[in-house]
Parts: C-alpha cells; structure tokens; sequence
C-alpha cells in the first residue's frame, strides 16, 4: 500500500501554498499576454510521435514517454509546446495571411532518465507569434518576455539575446561537416574555450576564420561587442545576424529596456530549431535558464502552413525557484474565515457565508463535529490558513457567546 501513496520518479504532488503561487504566477503571467493581444489555445496533452519526431525538433527520441493507443500507432505525451501549437495552427489558421498570436499554458513531459534530479514533467506557459518575420516581431516577443517576468514579482534578471546565423555563416564559410559542427556546437554552448582552441587548431586553416570561432565565446555583452564581431566574417548570413541584432537593440532602447538585455553571440541550441534570433532569460536562484526562445522559420512548412514564426516558453517551476530563492513573495488569496455551525446557528451561519462569498471572500464551512471543542477548531483553521473562525455551533459555552456578537473571531 506505500507504494501507492508515492509518485513515479521525475514527478511529484504540488499542493496547499506553493500550488496557490504557482497558478497565481500562471494567471499573471498569461494577463500580460492577453494585454499583448495573444489568444489562448489548449493541445493534447499526448500527440502522434511523428509531430515532434522531424527534423530539428528540441528532444530527442528517447527523451519521450511513449505509448501505442489501440491501433498500435505510436503516441507520445507532448515534451515540447512549440510543435504542438504549430500543428494546431497549420490546422485553424492555414489560410490566415495577417499575424497568429497564440499563447498556452500547460506541462510538458521529458524523460530525464540519466539526469539524476531533474523533473520529467514541467509546467510551461508561453506565446508564438506566427506569420510576421520582421525584427518588430522578435522584439515584441522581448518585450512580452520582460513584462511577463516583471509581472510575476521578478526584478533581478537578465535576458540574453544572439542569433544562430552569425555561427552558421561561419560553419558555412569554414565548410564544416555536419559532425564537425556538432562537435565544435557543443564546445562552445559548453563555453569551453580550450576545446574551442583544439578544435580550430585541428580542424581550420583560414586565419580570419580561426580567429572568429576562437572569439565565440567571449562574444557577449553590450551590443557594441556584437558589432565589433562584424569584423570577424565576410560571411553574408553572419552579417545579416549582425544587422539583425543592431535593429532589435535600437528597438528595445526606444522602449527604455536596455538594462534588461544583454547579447551573446556564442549562445547556440543543440537542435536544428531555430533558424535566427534565440535568447534565454537568466535570474538568481535557480541554476538553469527561466525563459527559452527564438526564431523559427521553417517549424511550421512541415505541417502545410510555410510561414515564420517567433516565440517563447517560461518555465514555472524554475521561475518559482528563482523567486523563492530571491524571497519575493507572491501574493496568494487568502482564506478569509471557516465558519461552523450546528442546526440552531444553520440560518445565520448560510447569512454570513454568502456575505463573506459575495464580497469575493474565500469561506470554508463545516458543520458542528460532536465532541470537537473550540480549541480543536481554531487548530483546524490554523492548519488551512483561515484568517478567522466563526463559531456558530457547539453548546452556549462551546459558543463563546457567539449567537449574540453574530460569530466568534480568532
């Protein structure tokens, strides 16, 4: 029977308090895409394998929990939003030609399975904004991803901008293979400069090239060190990633959010996903990145709809870590009293409830517990957080006079 009460490893109950924050961020935090224009959707919590199984998608294969259903087709619950609402979007708004705006909320299920400590299930709330490629777009997507944070009470943090097209105009340039990207992808996300150094050492000749993978990683800060970078590469795709991020910057200083964004040229995924700006958004308190996303052009071509599309996905529960970690509280409703009452107080205990309830105030009832006493009850409301308790039941001592001043208060 212990077994029963304990869930599978990767998952866990969230309840009481810190399920009443975390909707609370949720709800805030999809206010701010409301006020942005974004309409809501809702997908399957489980899909066919093949919508998330193409070719750049962010998990793997066997990072999916998969199923058959009776048919014996492969199924799999959804371990990324993106490709879910994209297929839904294909779907409704094949034909749109004007801005799809479209924002969930929902968990999303990846199988960790060698990654001791790390959650197979995590809540996601995000936006993609589909059919409009400019860089008004991406920094809308910015500016909804500041405002979102701002919002959940979050003040310290940091959202790192790049662009995939400056480091595939240098691979392009350098004529890498597809494994020797990979490799040389990896070292420097990793920021491991020394592999960077062997890497290039092994495997480029051109000076000017080897020069600019080596300053890869050390390219992030202000925009100026991405303008400094245009002097590394006479690439054409790396120059119009360059331009890019120049646009995006004057864009977001007219909006006076400078301060909350920093650039990063060396910021690569290890997935095919994105095919122009990305960017992660950083805080103290959790040791991994709240918000991820970025550009991706071509996802949606591959459900019939060949449009561009930008967005981002916030991750609750790192979100909370960093909250909690930086003792930000999130207000929550309390629950403002727990009334209980026997048969003579039923009439004047339904009166208070549904005055209390009609002023939007959160009210437990009971009904009198033979044999319970006073005390007993004000631990009981201490133990769900009532603001106050009513005694309107009981015998008269029990009461504590609470017929005659209309409901004892503790």
């Amino acid at each position: 029977m212990d077994t029963l009460l304990h869930t599978p490893d990767g998952v866990r109950d969230v309840y009481g308090q810190e399920c009443a924050e975390r909707r609370k961020i949720q709800e805030d935090v999809m206010h701010q895409f409301r006020l942005f224009g974004y309409e809501c959707i809702d997908t399957p919590s489980f899909e066919f394998f093949d919508v998330f199984n193409q070719p750049g998608g962010t998990v793997s294969s066997r990072e999916m929990y998969k199923f058959f259903d009776r048919d014996n087709r492969t199924l799999v619950l959804r371990p990324d939003m993106t490709p879910a609402v994209a297929r839904a979007a294909a779907k409704f708004f094949g034909d749109e030609d004007h801005a799809v705006r479209l924002c969930y909320a929902g968990s999303i299920f990846q199988n960790h399975y060698n990654y001791k400590g790390s959650m197979s299930e995590m809540v996601q709330t995000g936006v993609e904004l589909i059919g409009d490629d400019s860089a008004d777009a991406d920094v809308e997507i910015l500016l909804l991803t500041i405002q979102s944070l701002l919002a959940s009470g979050l003040k310290e943090f940091q959202v790192e901008v790049g662009d995939v097209g400056f480091y595939r105009g240098l691979v392009e340039e350098a004529g890498l293979t597809p494994e020797e990207d990979l490799c040389l992808r990896t070292l420097i996300e990793n920021k491991n400069s020394f592999g960077v150094e062997e890497f290039v050492d092994a495997n480029i000749t051109d000076p000017d090239l080897r020069r600019g993978f080596l300053k890869l990683p050390e390219l992030f800060g202000g925009i100026e060190t991405v303008q400094e970078a245009a002097e590394l590469t006479k690439s054409r795709e790396a120059q119009n990633a360059i331009r890019r991020l120049e646009k995006i910057s004057r864009l977001i200083r007219i909006y006076g959010l400078s301060d909350y964004v920093s650039f990063d040229l060396g910021m690569l995924s290890m997935h095919d996903y994105y095919t122009g700006m990305i960017f992660r958004a950083y805080s103290y308190g959790t040791g991994d990145y709240i918000v991820q996303g970025g550009r991706y052009d071509r996802l949606l071509k591959q459900f019939g709809k060949d449009a561009p599309a930008v967005g981002f996905g916030i991750t609750l529960n790192r979100l909370m870590a960093a909250l909690r970690g930086q003792k930000i509280e999130i207000p929550t409703e309390p629950l403002a009293a727990l009334v209980v009452y026997d048969g003579p107080g039923t009439e004047k205990a339904v009166e208070l409830i549904r005055k209390l309830r009609s002023e939007g105030k959160r009210v437990a009832s009971e009904r009198f517990r033979p044999g319970e006493t006073e005390q007993g009850y004000r631990a009981y409301a201490g133990r769900i957080g009532a603001e106050k308790l009513f005694m309107l039941a009981g015998s008269p001592d029990q009461r504590s006079g609470a017929e005659t001043e209309g409901g004892e208060e503790t």
